[in-house]
């Protein structure tokens, strides 16, 4: 399988997808960011498969990103007498902070910010919005409801509040236990659920202190109202169309999902498409043409990366599933109409500097037939531009840290390379071209175009690139 493909492959880890072998077979299949989703799962568990990725990190040769999934607040209702009640269509329900089993008129909902929320009126939705309730009248600990879409609730289905911002911690004692966990192992990426304003963002920031890159998971119709806010904060966005579906209208998620693309392209923030992208390979060796054209979508927008969850983690085709998304992205990004999708919804330059040689960089490539695009970068920001502008040409990301490389892993038309530090201008020319040439993509006599931050002096540097910064571009002939 060609890995130089723009579009990046997540793939959810899980009991269909836990041994070496397995791992392996998917990283060969197209896979570049593995996601351990810590709603399931020991943390012996999650420890073997990151020990896992690591080694084969090191016989495969290039960086590999893991994210840790925290499972975020579960709003969940307590237990019935008979295991479950049928509601009926106008009948009365009351919901009550007490503990007690519930039977056909009443149920605990062990949550008081919950109920500190509701109003008359508001609407509360059951089983992943299979059953739907009005809110008649309530207090701090009940709720008087009637039942508007009728079903079977069993033991502890969920529950939404669509429409509501919720006074709840995006980070329950779970997931921060979840969290050190994470980070003292070393993951990549922290993914965070229940994202409904800045704040949540920032609050994770401050506990996880740069150890991890954050992925603000976009499920609650809430985030959307305050998006540009939670993408600037975030270092990446996750849609997660699952549990978005659940709150909003399931006509309103494609729009969602394209303006959520839109403004992380504006930002050049990464973005990945989530949930039910090849469903029915869960079961089934092929996808339905539905599913195709779905990640076939999230492919032409831009996003930087399209994300496998059941079909991976606990269904039967899982290597399969990873093959059929990079075939999908291959076809796709050899399409005639793919670079003109992707310049309709381009980003602008701004007025910087950075901006001016990045995206000068992108019509230089294309102009002189360059192979690539090398960005060399300490923490990042370089190669973010690039991406951001995405050039015609791939992207070839070089750093002296393996953080930085393996979360430019997940960004669209990057390909990241570790190297040592480079100490003069020499070295600088010298080092291009041995990586264009070793990693294939380019030989000798070809051209590559440059782009670095380099300071204004440098007496006593032992790095001749200065981090957050880029002011030079360089057309460079491999030798």
């Amino acid at each position: 399988m060609d890995h130089r493909k723009n579009t990046k492959i997540v793939a959810t880890l899980g009991p269909m997808s836990s041994s070496e072998a397995v791992i392996e077979k998917l990283i060969t299949a197209g896979a570049d960011i593995f996601r351990l989703n810590f709603s399931h799962g020991t943390h012996e568990d999650h420890q073997q498969s990151f020990e896992i990725i690591r080694r084969l990190e090191q016989k495969v040769g290039r960086p590999i990103t893991i994210l840790m999934d925290l499972q975020g607040p579960k709003l969940r209702i307590g237990k019935f007498k008979d295991g479950g009640t049928d509601l009926q269509a106008n009948q009365t329900f009351r919901l009550e902070l007490k503990e007690r089993v519930g039977n056909s008129t009443n149920i605990t909902l062990p949550h008081p910010e919950i109920f500190a929320a509701l109003a008359s009126g508001t609407e509360l939705l059951l089983d992943d919005g299979k059953i739907r309730l009005k809110v008649e009248s309530c207090g701090a600990d009940f709720a008087e409801t009637k039942v508007l879409v009728p079903g079977y609730l069993s033991d502890h289905k969920g529950l939404n509040v669509p429409g509501v911002q919720l006074p709840l911690s995006v980070l329950t004692t779970k997931d921060r236990h979840d969290l050190k966990f994470g980070l003292q192992l070393g993951v990549d990426c922290v993914a965070l659920s229940f994202v409904q304003k800045p704040e949540d963002v920032a609050e994770a920031r401050s506990i996880i202190k740069g150890r991890a890159k954050i992925v603000s998971k976009i499920e609650k119709p809430a985030a959307i109202d305050q998006l540009e806010e939670i993408i600037a904060l975030s270092d990446a966005v996750m849609v997660a169309r699952g549990d978005l579906g659940v709150e909003v209208a399931p006509e309103e998620v494609p729009g969602i999902q394209k303006r959520i693309i839109r403004f992380c392209r504006l930002a050049g923030k990464p973005v990945i498409v989530a949930t039910q992208m090849l469903e029915s390979m869960i079961d089934n060796p092929t996808p339905t043409r539905a599913e195709a054209s779905d990640v076939a979508t999230a492919v032409y927008e831009g996003a930087d990366a399209v994300m496998l969850s059941a079909e991976s983690a606990s269904g039967n085709w899982p290597v399969e599933s990873v093959a059929m998304m990079t075939r999908i992205i291959n076809q796709v990004e050899q399409d005639e109409c793919y670079r003109a999708a992707l310049t309709t919804n381009a980003a602008n330059p701004e007025s910087t500097a950075a901006d001016a040689i990045t995206f000068a960089a992108s019509h230089v490539a294309q102009t002189i037939a360059a192979k690539a695009i090398v960005t060399f970068t300490t923490l990042g920001s370089t190669t973010l531009r690039a991406s951001r502008a995405r050039p015609s040409v791939p992207i070839l990301a070089l750093t002296s840290a393996i953080e930085t490389a393996r979360f430019l892993n997940l960004v669209w038309g990057t390909s990241p390379v570790v190297i040592s530090d480079v100490v003069d201008f020499f070295h600088f020319s010298e080092e291009t071209s041995r990586v264009t040439k070793t990693k294939g993509f380019a030989q000798s006599g070809d051209k590559v175009i440059v782009t670095a931050g380099v300071p204004d002096s440098l007496a006593g540097k032992t790095n001749i690139f200065a981090p957050g910064t880029t002011n030079l571009l360089r057309i460079l002939k491999v030798s």
